[in-house]
C-alpha cells in the first residue's frame, strides 16, 4: 500500500528485455535502505526489488505490466517517481493507492501559470466513471486532486512542490501516464452492484 507522496525520483540506468518481459535498473536514493523482496512504486506501478548493486535496485516487468502501464514507454535515462511501501505507523498524506494501474491516459496540458501548472489528463472510459471533482486519481504514482473534470479528462493544478520533486518537469505532451482509480470508488462500485 503507497499514499501517493512521492519520495523521490530515480533514473532508468539499464533495460534488459526478456523476451515479452523486461528488467528495469533503477539509480534510487534510497536503495541502502532496501532489502530483496520489497515493494517500491515506480511510476505508480507497485514492483518488486529482485536485485540490489551498489546505488541500484532492479525489478522484473511482467509482460502484462508492459501491457497495461506506461513503462513500456521509458528509456535509459527516464527520470521516475518513486515510493516505498507505506509503514503500518506512517501518516497517510495522499489517498489509498495500491499501485495496481488501472490504464494510461495523454498528457493533454502542461503548461505554467504563476508559481502554479495546469496539468490535463486524457482518462479512458474505465478509469472516468471513478472520477469526481475534487476526488483523488494517482497518476505516475502521484496523489493529485482533481480540481475540474471534462467529457475525457482530468484537469489537476500541480504547486511548485510537487512539479519539483516529481517526473513532472521532464514530462512533455503526448506522453502516456499511469493512472490509478481511487481505490474506495472501485469497491463502492462493486459493492453497488452485487445488490442489484
Amino acid at each position: 500500500m503507497f499514499t501517493g507522496l512521492v519520495e523521490s525520483t530515480g533514473t532508468i540506468t539499464q533495460i534488459e528485455n526478456l523476451g515479452e518481459q523486461a528488467r528495469y535498473t533503477v539509480q534510487l536514493p534510497f536503495y541502502a535502505e532496501l532489502a530483496l523482496g520489497d515493494s517500491v512504486a515506480t511510476n505508480g506501478c507497485c514492483l518488486t526489488v529482485a536485485s540490489l548493486d551498489q546505488d541500484t535496485a532492479s525489478f522484473d516487468i511482467l509482460s502484462q505490466t508492459l501491457k497495461v502501464t506506461s513503462l513500456g514507454h521509458l528509456k535509459v535515462g527516464s527520470l521516475v517517481n518513486l515510493e516505498r511501501a507505506l509503514r503500518p505507523s506512517d501518516r497517510l498524506g495522499g489517498h489509498f493507492v495500491q499501485g495496481h494501474v488501472d490504464g494510461t491516459g495523454e498528457i493533454l496540458d502542461l503548461s505554467k501559470h504563476g508559481q502554479d501548472h495546469r496539468f490535463e489528463v486524457s482518462l479512458p472510459e474505465s478509469i472516468y466513471k471513478y472520477c469526481i471533482g475534487k476526488g483523488s486519481l494517482a497518476v505516475d504514482g502521484i496523489s493529485l486532486t482533481i480540481a475540474e473534470l471534462t467529457d475525457n479528462s482530468a484537469v489537476f493544478w500541480i504547486t511548485p512542490h510537487t512539479f519539483e520533486h516529481t517526473n513532472l518537469a521532464d514530462k512533455k505532451l503526448g506522453d502516456p501516464v499511469n493512472l490509478e482509480a481511487d481505490l474506495l470508488a472501485k469497491y463502492t462500485e462493486k459493492l453497488l452492484s452485487s445488490k442489484a
